[in-house]
């Protein structure tokens, strides 16, 4: 099986969630003029990154009339849309949610939350407390939001829950510039990251983020996908507005675990002993 994913390297308005639905549908008319059949917008692109007290003002539901617009858009072409979610019980979730012929196939609520330097996430979202890969009409996918990707435990579960590709919507900023190099070190280590994770995995990884400046911070962009051997798919340019698709192939991941089995041989229950004996210390 194969298909092509796109990602929508956009810049979304801060709170302005009409502005960002009208980029959504220009990006999924995009999607379907390039033969794309999932596309991945960047986190919390429906709403903006630096949200505050304006979470609660922007967030959907799943009976939304935004989530009825993104549904009707995933007839034409799967998408992934990032979003502030609102559970029945008034939590607020930074959400990734999968939408596929016209329905919600799933949802990620982002787990891993950050609070240090210019983030304040936790102040603001409810923490999500599960991952799960999904079977879609693609294949066997699974989501993660950003930070969630720089825990290594979150691909090494989704890769053992049997995902064969990550799709990681993210809103990651400048952080740190090192002279005469191309892109800054965050975006040099996020790049470090996927590809680290790519090979030692067999997965692809798509990561998909956003550009534009949000209260005086801008976002690097260069949204790409990694194949299981570490091969740049394709790529989109640094700090610029971009669409990129490239193809996901069950073939290459084939290949990439027949040489290097290394999830073949994984031993679950051994890391299962092991996590129990720490958290019991």
């Amino acid at each position: 099986m194969s298909f092509r994913v796109g990602m929508a390297q956009i810049n979304p308005k801060l709170g302005d969630v009409a502005a960002n639905l009208a980029l959504y549908e220009a990006g999924v008319r995009q999607a379907a003029a390039q033969d794309v059949d999932v596309v991945v917008f960047p986190e919390l692109s429906l709403t903006g990154y630096f949200l505050r007290d304006m979470v609660p003002d922007v967030a959907v539901r799943l009976s939304s009339p935004e989530m009825e617009r993104l549904q009707a858009l995933s007839r034409d072409v799967s998408l992934v849309a990032g979003l502030v979610l609102e559970s029945q019980d008034h939590r607020f979730y930074n959400a990734a949610v999968y939408l596929e012929d016209g329905e919600v196939r799933h949802i990620h609520r982002k787990v891993y939350l950050p609070t240090y330097g210019m983030f304040d996430e936790q102040r603001y979202f409810a923490r999500g407390d599960r991952l799960r890969a999904f079977d879609t009409r693609h294949g066997r996918l699974a989501l993660l939001i950003c930070e969630d990707l720089w825990h290594p435990s979150t691909v090494h579960l989704a890769a053992l829950d049997g995902a064969l590709s990550i799709l990681c919507p993210s809103s990651s900023p400048l952080r740190g510039v090192t002279d005469g190099a191309e892109q800054d070190d965050n975006a040099r280590y996020w790049e470090l990251l996927t590809r680290s994770y790519a090979e030692t995995y067999g997965v692809f990884v798509v990561h998909a983020n956003r550009v534009g400046f949000e209260d005086g911070v801008g976002f690097w962009g260069g949204s790409g996908i990694l194949d299981p051997f570490g091969r740049t798919v394709c790529k989109a340019d640094y700090y610029e507005e971009a669409f990129v698709a490239g193809e996901v192939s069950d073939e290459v991941v084939r290949r990439k675990r027949t040489r290097a089995p290394l999830m073949r041989d994984e031993d679950v229950d051994l890391t299962i002993r092991e996590l129990e004996r720490i958290r019991n210390g």
